[in-house]
């Protein structure tokens, strides 16, 4: 029959099904909360099925009905497409008219630069399209091939377990997993048997959660604990997982984009959130539009006034545009953001997306997990103590005997790394003679007790056995009848009982992870050794772990801070955890925020809290993208740093996603900057390369655009009392460029170091008020140089005549540019400490040179130029020098009205 999940029974009490197949991750998060809730039989009953499985004919129809269990790979950008979003830019747009315009009046050499320049932009930009597909690559390149299938037969016999490819469960099928497995779907399990699985693709947590599902099918659930997360269930398996040891049986619950790893995929948008830099460079791009809207109408309805030459008019409106466009912004952009990840690479930090660059240095806002970021994600061992809390090394040896011994037994995945890293410790201090015992018994670690114990003889006694237990306090305290304390052992009451459980939980609220270690004598137990041998204990101390913090921690957070960034942990761990390491390495911790919190607030209200907390710690990765999303919607410009699979749902949504070499192959993919070191030293560096390279790309743009509107405002005017154009269409092309390959130099100069203290990202109005101080002082120039070429010339109605006017004032322009420069590159003004790099010193050189040599050189004929008399040189100094001193006191009365400069 197939399965129609409308007609299946309900569950008691409220006699409702829960539902399974979700495309919202918090439904699906509410879904696996009532299967663990519910009983193994009760699941088996909602899914039709049977400890056996499904018939073949059922699992057909529920894959028709279901879907493969696959990530959706989603629709590959094409480059059509991705040309299409690029070319949808107003500032792209603005030069295509402007190529198309030159081409039909006949400027083929104009329109093939323009043309150039845009696609240039466009490629520069299309790299945005891949982020998602890339993603979800990663995603399904972690999901297991096959799984261990079990199905029945047709009519109703037991099957036997085979391999399926895992594109073909489906809900309701029962799966066996084995150590090495990889959980192929989002499973509710029915039975195990020491089963550790480890979820740190999901969680992000190294040490394996402990599973377990029991043999009674009927009695078995689990209620998420307040303050948990599903994660923490016992009797769930997540979809990506991996069997770290044990063997268990479960039952499909949810598979493809239902799972849970599916669902956070699924909830991703479809294409790259619009970054920072992207936002920045729009704005721009339509203030240079208004620019231009504004401009060229005027220039053409007073030409076509005065002359009444429409075409000419026309012709000329088209130069004043060229004049206002930077052409060469894509590849000034392109060129320093390049050259900025080329200095990262060697302080390794490889950027993968050049606008990441820029999106670094505006950054104010960093996200980062706990765990092997901010710590040094190996656990070590931080104290061992008597039941009074005093240090002890008696505790450490007896703990260390239980380690040694309990290592006999393979496969206790769940202990082995803690039992390792206790022995270790041990042999760090000396502390090794175990093997002269004889070893009478163990018995293994187990889920349900979460304690092992070790049975041995010590050397020279025949009948005396002494017993050692080690695990969870509550469980082993559970087992003693006495404490010793200053070797002498006195009875357990419930009050002491009381506050050695309370002590237990202070340790873990501070971030340790406490083990109660104890020991009984027996005289030759007559019985098998098993779990009825711990009874009558007496408790010698504790032993605790702790994954400290990073020794850089401290020092680079505090450089972050000074940059003007604010860092919030973001983790899955315990909030009073994370709160001690964040004390440990300065950042004030305040109050954290659980996932659950979370989930009671809107996306207004995450946001207005978000900006105020320091740590958000149970969260799962839905709720990690959401805080990003939260901070960003608020204004902040966010950075995330993760490297697990529970992390790349933030990383698509953060202005620039940050992992680390080694992370998971999903996360590294997802993130626009990956360290080649996990320390937040190399972050702060990355971060400084990204203001300074972010500040020589400003100041192009602000050096350019305030020339080119004095150049239109100069041009304007003139056009309005000269009978000829000022300038040709051709002219204006070949200034602009000969000026913006000058400022490609720029891509290698000094910064100010005022300039990297805070983020940095384009902003429109202080571009505005840049360009309204300092454009008109380039116009006045050129006015003051229209007046002198007029009276030089005499005959201005000859060619000849215009040709020398125009060569006179593409010379001064030039020759001004190249001071403005040097003038507006730094606060500071030029002087022998203080000069640009040596590329820029050479660049404005030889633009100087090119003002002055074109007129003059075999290429002035066919640019409509002319040789200047000598008679010009002495008042174009002097423009020059008047140019450079009105500058100077402009820049002393914008300084002092404002404190941020380039």
């Amino acid at each position: 029959m197939a399965w129609a999940p409308e007609r299946l029974p309900d569950p008691a009490p409220a006699n409702r099904q829960p539902a399974r197949v979700r495309s919202r991750l918090p439904r699906v998060r509410d879904g696996l909360a009532e299967y663990a809730a519910a009983s193994p039989l009760q699941v088996l009953r909602w899914l039709e099925s049977s400890r056996h499985g499904l018939t073949e004919d059922e699992a057909q129809a529920r894959l028709i009905q279901f879907g493969d269990n696959a990530i959706a790979p989603g629709r590959a950008p094409t480059w059509s497409a991705g040309i299409g979003t690029a070319a949808s830019s107003p500032f792209v747009l603005v030069l295509g008219v402007l190529a198309l315009v030159s081409a039909v009046t006949g400027e083929l050499d104009g329109a093939a630069v323009i043309t150039t320049m845009a696609l240039v932009s466009c490629l520069l930009r299309i790299r945005q399209e891949y982020r998602s597909d890339l993603a979800a690559q990663a995603l399904r390149a972690v999901l297991a091939s096959t799984a261990t299938v079990r199905r029945r037969a047709a009519d109703g016999r037991p099957g036997v377990a085979r391999e399926l490819p895992v594109d073909q469960l489906v809900p309701g099928d029962i799966v066996h997993l084995l150590p090495g497995d990889v959980v192929p779907a989002d499973l509710r399990l029915l039975r195990s048997d020491q089963l550790a699985v480890n979820q740190a693709v999901i969680t992000g947590e190294s040490l394996p959660a402990a599973k377990r599902g029991s043999s009674v099918v009927a009695d078995d659930s689990y209620q998420v604990d307040e303050g948990g997360t599903l994660f923490d269930s016992p009797v769930l398996c997540f979809m990506g997982t991996n069997v770290q040891s044990g063997s268990g049986t479960a039952v499909v619950v949810a598979t493809g984009a239902s799972a849970y790893l599916g669902s956070t995929h699924q909830e991703a948008p479809a294409r790259a959130a619009e970054t920072s830099f992207d936002r920045g460079a729009r704005g721009v791009s339509w203030l240079l539009v208004w620019f231009m809207l504004v401009c060229v109408p005027i220039v053409l309805a007073v030409n076509a006034a005065i002359r009444g030459q429409p075409l000419e008019a026309f012709l000329f409106a088209i130069a004043v545009a060229v004049g206002l466009t930077p052409e060469m912004l894509p590849v000034v952009v392109t060129t320093a953001l390049a050259r900025g990840a080329r200095v990262l690479a060697g302080q390794a930090a490889i950027v993968k997306r050049l606008p990441a660059i820029h999106n670094l240095g505006a950054m104010d806002v960093l996200c980062t997990d706990k765990t092997g970021t901010l710590t040094q994600d190996q656990v070590s061992v931080a104290c061992t103590v008597d039941p009074l809390g005093r240090d002890d090394p008696d505790v450490l040896h007896w703990s260390c005997v239980n380690s040694y011994w309990s290592a006999e037994v393979a496969g206790q995945a769940i202990t082995e790394v803690l039992d390792q890293v206790l022995l270790s410790h041990a042999a760090d201090l000396g502390v090794t003679a175990y093997d002269a015992d004889v070893l009478v018994g163990v018995v293994p670690f187990d889920v349900s007790r979460r304690r092992a114990t070790v049975l041995i003889r010590r050397p020279g006694s025949l009948t005396a056995q002494t017993l050692i237990t080690k695990g969870a306090a509550e469980e082993v305290l559970g087992c003693c009848t006495q404490i010793r304390v200053d070797g002498v052992a006195v009875p357990l009451g419930a009050p002491e009982r009381a506050r050695l459980l309370a002590r237990s939980e202070e340790y873990a609220r501070d971030g340790v992870r406490l083990l109660a270690v104890a020991s009984a004598t027996r005289q030759s137990w007559p019985g098998s050794c098993g779990p009825a041998v711990e009874t009558d204990l007496t408790l010698l101390g504790f032993v605790g772990f702790r994954d400290p913090p990073r020794s850089s921690a401290r020092a680079a957070l505090a450089g972050l801070t000074g940059l003007g960034i604010a860092v919030k942990v973001v983790t899955g761990d315990h909030p009073l955890a994370a709160a001690r390491i964040c004390r440990d390495i300065g950042i004030a911790a305040g109050q954290p925020v659980t996932g659950q919190e979370i989930d009671r607030l809107d996306d207004a209200a995450l946001g207005a809290l978000a900006r105020s907390t320091t740590i958000f710690a149970r969260v799962d990765p839905a709720q990690k993208a959401r805080i990003v999303r939260a901070l960003r919607a608020d204004g902040a410009t966010v950075g995330f740093l993760g490297d697990g699979l529970n992390d790349t749902a933030a990383l698509r949504e953060a202005d620039v996603g940050i992992s680390v070499d080694g992370a998971v192959p999903a996360a590294m993919k997802c993130a626009d900057v990956i360290l080649l070191r996990k320390d937040l030293t190399t972050l702060h560096q990355a971060v400084i390369q990204g203001r300074r390279t972010f500040g020589n790309i400003v100041k192009y743009l602000k050096i350019t655009v305030s020339a080119n509107v004095g150049n239109a405002l100069s041009m304007l005017v003139a056009s309005a009392v000269l009978p000829f154009l000022p300038m040709l269409p051709v002219q204006v092309l070949v200034q602009n460029l000969c000026f913006d390959l000058c400022q490609l130099s720029l891509a290698f100069d000094t910064v100010d170091e005022p300039s990297l203290r805070g983020p940095r990202t384009f902003d429109r109005r202080d571009l505005t008020r840049f360009v309204v101080c300092f454009g008109p002082i380039n116009m006045l120039a050129d006015l003051v140089t229209f007046v002198i070429l007029w009276r030089l010339i005499g005959h201005h109605d000859s060619l000849a005549g215009r040709a020398v006017f125009r060569s006179g004032w593409l010379a001064e322009n030039l020759l001004t540019q190249a001071a403005a420069v040097h003038l507006l590159r730094s606060r500071s003004l030029p002087s022998p400490g203080r000069l640009a790099a040596r590329p820029v010193l050479l660049a404005t050189l030889a633009l100087a040179l090119a003002g002055l040599c074109l007129p003059f050189s075999p290429f002035a004929s066919l640019l409509g130029l002319s040789a200047l008399p000598a008679a010009y040189f002495l008042p174009l100094t002097a423009v020059l020098v008047g140019y450079c001193v009105a500058t100077v006191a402009a820049k002393s009365g914008y300084l002092a009205r404002s404190a941020r400069w380039l």
